[in-house]
Order: C-alpha cells, then structure tokens, then sequence
C-alpha cells in the first residue's frame, strides 16, 4: 500500500508558476531544446519526476512551487539539479524530490542546462502529495511520531518513542515490542517484531522464519534512519494490501530504533562513555553492542541494513555498502552486493533516488575492512548486509535543504524508501539469500583457507556509467595481517577466560567469557583451560577477537596446531585433545571421559564414539561408521559432513548441539538433551529415520 510502484502518475496541466507566463502547449513544443514528457509520481515523502531526455544536456534543474489550496502558487525554488553520472541508466533521467511537507500541493517543471546556460522550462505538472502514512481518524494509522506532528523541526525524544512503540505494540497484533538491553545509563533497547497475523512467539521460532533486521541508530546524532523505522513500523503493523501481509506472512522483521538511546538523547555520535558504538561490535565492550550481538546470535536475521548519515554534501543520496572484510565468506559478500548492485542501484535510478557506494567522490577514505563495524560484524557473522548513509546536507544537487526540516525530511523519507525496498528485496530473493547463507556457514565451519586480520574485498566501479565518480578505496591486506594457516583452536588460560577486564563502563565490564557467550560461539572446557574451535560458524571472526596477530583483539590465546593430518591405521583413543585435520583414520575412534575431539577435513573408516566427552566437533569430513556423542559435557558441532551410519547425540549436558548442513545415510537420533539440538536453519539430508529432539532438523 505505501510502495511508489502502486501510485498512479499525475498528467501535466496548465497551471502557471508565479510571475512565469506559460504559453501555449503548440509554442512549448515549438521551443529548442525544451524538456518533454515530463511526469510526477507520488511516493512516501517524495515525488518522483520523470522526462525525456535533451541531447547534449549536462544536467537538468528541478523547479517546486508550492500551491495554496485555492491555487494561488507561491515562491519556486530550485529543489534539485540531476546529473549524468547520478544513477546506472542516464537515458531515463529520474528524480525523487523530497523534503517538502507531506500532504501540500505543488508544481513541478524542468528544464535543461548546457554548461551554465539555462533551457526552456518543460510545461508543468501539478498535483498533491502524499500526506503522512495512515489514516488519522483510524485506530494505529492515525498514529504519529514527534517528528511527524513537528513536520520535522523536532525528532522524536525518546520518551515519546517508548511511547508510540507501546502503542503500535498495544493497537496491533503483528506487534511485539521486546527490550533486548539497556544502555550504559539504563534507557531501555527496544526492539519490535513484526510478523503476520502475529509475530512468532519465541526468539527461536523467530530464527526459524528467515528473519530481516534494520538497526536505525547507532551514532546518536545521526538520527533520520531512526525516524524511517519508526514510520515504517506504523506501516507493517496496520497496512492492509496483500502484498505486505503476504511478505509478512513469510517471514518477521526486526527493527532496533534506538541502539544509541543515550546518544540519541544528548545528540552525540558516541554513547555516554564516549564509545563510538559502531567501532565496538566485535569486541562489545558497551552494553548497547554486547545486547546486539545476543540479538543477532538469538534471532538469527539472515539480512540486515545498518543506518547511518555521511557528511559529504558532494556525495549520493543513498550511499551504500556490503560487508568487505576478506574473511567473509564469498556467497554472503556476493548477495550483499546484489541487494545494493542489482537492485537497490537499479530502483533508485526508477523512483529518482541517487544510491551509490559509501564514498562516491574520490579520495573518500571510508567503508574499510574493521571488523569492529557492524556490516562487516554481520558479514562474518553470515548475515547478508549493507550499510545505509544518508547524505547528512542537501549540497549541489539539493539546493533547497539550507532549510533544517526540509533536510530532514528529505533523509527520513529517503531512508523509509531505502528499508521498504529492503524489505521487497528479501521478500523475493529469500532462497538465494538462505542459500548463500547457509553455505557460508558450512564454508566457515570447515576451518579452510587463510585468516586475514585486516583487509578490504575490492568494490568495483559499477557498472559504467558508474553512479559517482569513484567507488572506496582499495584496503588489501598487508603481509604482517594474513596468517596463511590457521591453528584447529584457540585455547584461553582461566584468567583470561574469566579474568577481570579494565575496558568498558565502570560497573558494567564484561569477561571475556560473557563477550564470547554474547557472540555465540562453542567454548570446551578443558583441563587447563577453554578451547574456541575455529570449526564453527563464525570462525572468520573468532581470530580477529583471540589471535595474536589481532589488530584490536581480546586476548591473544594460545594457537592449537592439529596433532593428526596424515594418515593412521587402526583404532584411535582420545585421551586429552585431539585434532585432526586432513587426517584418514582407519580403524574406529574412542573419545574418553573429558577429552575432545576436533575433526576437520578428514576421512574417518570406523565408528566414532563418546561417552562423557568435554567436546566433540566434526565439519567437512567423511566418516564411514556410526556418530555417536553421549552425556557430552560440553559442545557438540557436526556441520557439513558424509556420514554414513547412525548419529546419535543424547543426554548432552552443555549448549545446544549444532548438527547442520549433514548428508546422514542412517538414522539421526537426539535424545534428553538438556538443550535441543539446532540447525541454524541449515538442513540435514538424511535418508533413514529422524527421531528424537532432532526430529526437524
């Protein structure tokens, strides 16, 4: 119902704009060089203008006139200049003139330049805008933000956000507001799930509905995202059109207002301790990002959008930018830059919106590979991502935002377009984004290829005419940051694992121990210590916390070589730690009471058995015999592997078991786990019986 696409387009009429005599339509088609076919379209917050093309142009000037209600026009203005290199198809100039107040009725023309010197202006076209979204005479529509009711001269405080959140919450069944955690001065985060007729009951059942997430503020004083997420909320909550009950019906979404609400609150960029959060969400030093990461780790998106606004008046109007770190798997950084490439870009240049990569103009030294940003946090953590930049002033090409409500406007309804396609995006393409990740977690899981510490995946001008002058800079990882052969595990001593830490807020530091908890990730607890296997989904992400090579590590743990990488001929007890990488075992293998078991890339030809294990991990590998894990003290992770007889893992006494992205020839049985078993919504093929707690994966 609020998409542009379902709009219809206004038709050119004869009113004039003030002191601007028109002639005839027979003398305006007459004139040289004078723009026709011109068009107006109605979206959310903006207008879409759309014309033919004047050959030789070198931009076109965009002229507004307001018009009172009895017709009466007011001042024009110039409200924007398009250019060539604005948008991938420069022969159907569009633009979406945005920053009015919603609701007024305008007039539209347009004329060409070549150079400086100004064309005759197109015949105008008028019509009213689209008011604010929702009936305000209708229960939950007629809801509105501070921002909304100030016509953006005041954002919404954060008391009125608690407030309006409640009520969608209250007035709509598809409406769960939950608190995911609390900033470091005790404001509430808040998230709202989103689903149709209702929102999944548990964070569980939420991961298992392919969910989308958009975090609207991280940087307090960058706040036009977080307007657009509180309207869009108002939309998904009470729209009626079929077609957003059905994208609903399919899945959930997730949207975090206010990560930043201290921020928010004292309009800074950091929160109250100074922390600029979006350099923290790897290492979640701050509550507001250790409460993400338990978000991410227990609802599980599997596509995101991060908002934020860039304060370069030169660049787009949208720039926009995928997960780069190299250790992000290549299907997640590939569908990234096919929700940006393929249909942002593509969409933005229909409805008049300038999308481009972060950056845009030469020697914009931003969008890098730290992985302490959340699009490459998100990137390594499998979910596919972009990030959102609302250009933070109107600059060459939107003359008329020297006016503050007008800017805002123009950012809110730009980055209300911007989730709105996102959400359409994941909405048709949810197989290939499921699919892309689910072979990145198996890909991480298999623990192969190098570990870069820093280094950027390289964005190409694209396509050409490239819409910008210059994509970001290259970020090729140096030497001193590849480690060509990662190590089977990490291995913590105690007073790093539990030690007491000196960073974070005072009264509210973390160990290491609840920092890697919040990420999620599988911790043996062995005699002397903990080990982290890289064999796990995140394991792009887990050197760069506990490597001593880490540019902003934790804790430089110790490297765990394998101790078995050829081949072996008999059975194999495990009484300690074994790892097993590139190894064929041929005989069966024994795990004691408190050993552990790494296997990774290998061919095992016997049964695997383990009773009272500390740990039994097992990815990429083949094994011709049965699997079986009992009263397992701690995890147990097979991901990705052939495995040709029974797998059984019962009475498991620590975190849930991750058994996923299996080919089983037997039966899969899981029984009185104290956690069931996950999949992480990766499936099992298996041929003979699933049974047990493991009967759906």
């Amino acid at each position: 119902m609020f998409s542009a696409l379902l709009v219809a387009t206004m038709v050119a009429t004869a009113v004039p704009a003030q002191a601007q005599p028109q002639p005839t339509a027979a003398q305006q088609q007459a004139e040289p060089n004078q723009v026709q076919g011109l068009k107006v379209t109605q979206g959310d917050g903006y207008a879409t203008l759309a014309w033919d093309l004047v050959d030789g142009a070198t931009d076109y000037q965009i002229e507004r006139t307001p018009h009172a209600e009895d017709g009466t026009p007011g001042t024009p203005v110039i409200a924007g200049v398009w250019r060539p290199n604005r948008q991938i198809n420069n022969t159907e100039p569009t633009f979406a003139d945005a920053g009015f107040v919603p609701g007024d009725r305008f007039q539209w023309r347009v004329r060409a330049r070549f150079g400086t010197e100004a064309q005759p202006y197109s015949a105008p076209v008028s019509g009213t805008t689209r008011a604010h979204w929702g009936n305000p005479g209708t229960p939950g529509e007629g809801l509105r933000t501070q921002w909304e009711d100030t016509l953006g001269a005041q954002y919404t405080s954060d008391v009125n956000e608690y407030a309006y959140t409640a009520a969608i919450d209250a007035a709509s069944d598809r409406v769960r507001v939950v608190e995911i955690g609390r900033t470091v001065q005790d404001r509430p985060i808040n998230m709202l799930v989103i689903g149709y007729p209702k929102p999944p009951a548990t964070a569980k059942a939420v991961a298992a509905s392919n969910p989308l997430m958009v975090n609207c503020n991280v940087h307090g004083n960058e706040p036009g995202d977080r307007e657009a997420c509180l309207i869009m909320a108002r939309q998904l909550a009470f729209a009626k059109d079929s077609r957003t009950l059905d994208l609903l019906s399919k899945t959930t979404m997730l949207i975090v207002p206010t990560l930043n609400g201290d921020g928010r609150a004292n309009n800074t960029r950091g929160n109250s301790t100074g922390q600029d959060l979006n350099r923290d969400h790897s290492l979640i030093r701050q509550p507001e990002t250790r409460a993400l990461a338990a978000m991410v780790r227990d609802y599980r998106p599997i596509a995101g959008y991060d908002g934020h606004e860039y304060g370069n008046v030169n660049t787009g109007d949208l720039p926009m930018l995928p997960p780069r770190h190299q250790n992000v798997a290549q299907g997640i950084f590939d569908e990234s830059q096919d929700m940006i490439e393929g249909h942002m870009y593509t969409q933005g240049a229909k409805d008049g919106w300038w999308a481009c990569p972060y950056g845009c103009t030469s020697n914009a030294t931003v969008g890098l590979s730290e992985e302490t940003i959340l699009r490459n946090t998100l990137g390594l953590k499998n979910v596919v991502n972009s990030l959102l930049e609302l250009r933070s002033s109107g600059g060459p090409t939107r003359p008329d935002e020297s006016n503050t409500a007008n800017n805002r406007r123009r950012k809110t309804y730009s980055a209300l377009w911007t989730f709105n396609e996102f959400f359409t995006y994941h909405g048709a393409n949810v197989k290939d984004i499921t699919s892309a990740r689910a072979e990145a977690i198996t890909f991480q899981s298999a623990n192969e290829g190098r570990i870069v510490f820093r280094g950027s995946r390289k964005i190409e001008a694209y396509p050409a005419p490239h819409p910008g002058e210059a994509p970001p800079p290259a970020d090729a990882p140096t030497p001193e940051r590849i480690l060509e052969q990662p190590p089977c595990a990490y291995k913590l001593t105690e007073e790093q694992y539990h030690g007491e830490r000196t960073d974070g807020p005072e009264g509210g530091r973390t160990t290491a121990a609840q920092r890697i908890a919040a990420h999620g990730w599988k911790v043996i607890k062995v005699a002397d210590g903990y080990l982290v296997p890289l064999s796990q989904p995140e394991r792009g992400l887990i050197p760069l916390l506990l490597d001593e090579q880490a540019v902003e590590g934790l804790v430089a743990g110790e490297r765990i070589a394998p101790t078995l990488t050829g081949t072996r001929n008999g059975p194999l007890v495990v009484s300690g730690v074994a790892c097993l990488d590139g190894a064929t075992v041929r005989g069966p293998i024994q795990v004691r009471p408190g050993a552990t078991l790494i296997v990774n890339g290998s061919s095992l030809h016997g049964p695997v058995n383990a009773v009272g294990a500390a740990g039994v991990v097992i990815t990429d590998s083949t094994v011709k015999g049965s699997v079986l894990a009992t009263a397992t003290r701690g995890p147990v992770v097979l991901v990705g592997n052939e495995l040709t007889g029974l797998v059984g893992v019962s009475a498991g006494n620590g975190t849930a078991a991750l058994v996923a992205g299996n080919t089983v020839k037997g039966a899969l049985t899981c029984l009185g786990n104290a956690e069931a078993p996950m999949n992480m919504e990766v499936a099992n093929s298996v041929r003979g019986l699933k049974l047990g707690q493991c009967a759906r994966l």
